[in-house]
């Protein structure tokens, strides 16, 4: 689908792709390590093309090779570099790098102590652990990442990981033996450099924090990443627009032949008198995305307050389930949203109107209150709804699936359970798409089809309203037939550059009006 880039590949399927490539016979372990440290530091180099002094720290595995390659590499190039490494036995490929190096200079201890005693330098490199890894650091080593992590101007702003940041669970984002309150004290890396494809915790908090630019580099195993796609549930990181989209033009633009109708028509239902303003905020947002009708729906009683501009939206009062039933005999009617401002007891009354059509439904705010509160509301859902909670409402819809999201249960060859499995779960088990929002806003699919989109660059969307905006932009993408997962995921996408365009100061009724310029900004 054209919404998507990169694919996202877990520690496992990692390794099992450069197995792949080893037993194929396409690559050596000592050539795809030569590649990695290789190309690292060419990244490297490209941040920082005068040479300088270069401090790398090589952990005891895979990672402290690559590490002494970038060594190696650097020192060839004209750094000054001094290597930090453990007195170890690493396996045959890292230790073979380890050798190499040694025949160009020492390696001293690494410890907090050789860190610091020494004279500032330009650039730290860090390679002690890297992908795989399940449990925290030792004492020393965590001496060190704290040293790292500090506000001491010798090392803000000079860190390079190579996979990730030392600590980081690349499968769920964690850190690793910190407590939250401590995260301000872990390392943040200016960039990252990773290999042929971005983890799960470079999109997720709060590895997504610590991981600065993250760079993908090219080992040459994508051959194998690509014949063994069809073994692995797809996830992908969801495109930024200014990355290449094939056919997203097209897809959100409208036929010339076309009319309203065949645009669709979105419903919003909306609340009592007084609290309408979040469902004219949805409204407004499916409007500009191009749904060809919108129908505002409060009740009578609040009819008054919903007079106002925009003209092009058309009103109907709803005041039951029957109103509603009676307004769904309408075949044009494409998609219908529920829950910004409408009340938690008039949401339970219209849930199961709206479900027993099967329409496309966006289920928001209120509407996700209600059916926390009415497991049966739950059991009623289908794969045309959309969920899009925050992590509070998450919370209330699935307790325990929530209860578990960032336990690094790393014991017993357990992994730690990440907002990608929370979300697939929440998915499985009520068979719609659910839309996990947030900074690393993820979406599931019940198939398991899964997808990241981070917003990290703006973090004024934490706004009163702006999900309401989410919501009405997915609903009027539901009403142009596109399919519910990915009008998700293309509503986060458009949402986060809405805001993006406008900048500091934005209010939730601020986007809509940046819609027309996001579009535009596509050629659409």
């Amino acid at each position: 689908m054209m919404l998507f880039g990169s694919e996202i590949l877990t520690t496992a399927q990692m390794r099992a792709i450069e197995s792949d490539a080893i037993d194929s016979g396409a690559a050596t372990g000592l050539q795809l390590m030569e590649r990695a440290g290789t190309l690292a530091a060419g990244h490297i180099r490209l941040a920082n093309p005068k040479p300088g002094r270069a401090v790398i720290l090589c952990g005891p595995g895979n990672n402290g090779g690559d590490g002494y390659v970038v060594a190696r590499q650097l020192h060839h190039a004209g750094w000054s570099v001094r290597v930090l490494g453990l007195d170890n036995m690493p396996g045959p490929d890292a230790a073979h790098m380890k050798a190499l190096w040694q025949e160009l200079g020492p390696i001293h201890p690494l410890s907090d102590e050789q860190l610091h005693g020494e004279a500032p330098a330009d650039i730290y490199v860090d390679a002690i652990f890297g992908t795989g890894l399940t449990r925290p650091a030792d004492h020393r080593i965590m001496a060190i990442l704290k040293r790292l992590g500090s506000d001491d101007p010798r090392y803000r702003d000079k860190l390079y990981a190579i996979d990730c940041v030392s600590g980081l669970c690349l499968d769920c984002g964690a850190m690793l033996g910190w407590p939250d309150d401590q995260l301000s004290r872990a390392p943040h890396a200016r960039m990252t450099i990773a290999f042929d494809s971005p983890k799960p915790g470079h999109l997720l908090r709060p590895g997504c924090l610590l991981s600065g630019q993250v760079v993908i580099a090219d080992i040459g195993i994508s051959a194998q990443r690509r014949a063994a796609a069809t073994q692995r549930q797809p996830l992908h990181a969801i495109r930024r627009p200014g990355d290449a989209a094939p056919g997203l033009p097209r897809l959100l633009g409208k036929s010339p032949e076309g009319h309203k109708y065949r645009h669709g028509h979105a419903i919003i239902v909306a609340g009592a008198a007084g609290h309408g303003g979040a469902a004219r905020l949805s409204a407004r947002a499916a409007l500009r995305l191009g749904a060809g009708l919108v129908t505002l729906c409060p009740p009578q009683p609040a009819m008054p307050e919903h007079a106002g501009p925009p003209d092009a939206l058309m009103r109907r009062p709803i005041d039951d389930g029957a109103a509603l039933a009676d307004l769904l005999t309408d075949g044009r009617i494409s998609s219908i949203c529920i829950g910004p401002g409408c009340g938690i007891n008039r949401a339970a009354e219209l849930l199961p109107t709206a479900l027993q059509t099967r329409l496309p439904c966006i289920l928001d705010a209120d509407a996700l209150s209600a059916i926390a509160r009415d497991d049966s509301l739950l059991a009623q859902l289908h794969d045309r709804c959309v969920l899009t909670p925050h992590e509070g409402e998450f919370s209330r819809l699935f307790p325990d699936i929530a209860a578990r999201l960032h336990k690094a249960e790393h014991q017993a060859g357990k992994t730690c359970h990440s907002r990608i499995d929370a979300t697939r779960d929440a998915s499985a088990r009520s068979g719609a798409v659910v839309l996990l929002k947030g900074p690393d806003t993820v979406v599931a699919a019940p198939t398991g089809e899964c997808c990241i989109h981070s917003a990290l660059d703006v973090p004024w969307l934490a706004t009163a309203g702006s999900g309401d905006v989410l919501a009405g932009m997915a609903a009027g993408l539901l009403a142009r037939a596109i399919p519910p997962f990915h009008a998700a995921g293309l509503a986060a996408l458009l949402h986060a550059e809405a805001a993006r365009q406008f900048g500091p100061g934005l209010i939730a009724d601020d986007l809509p009006e940046q819609i027309p310029s996001v579009l535009r900004a596509l050629e659409v």
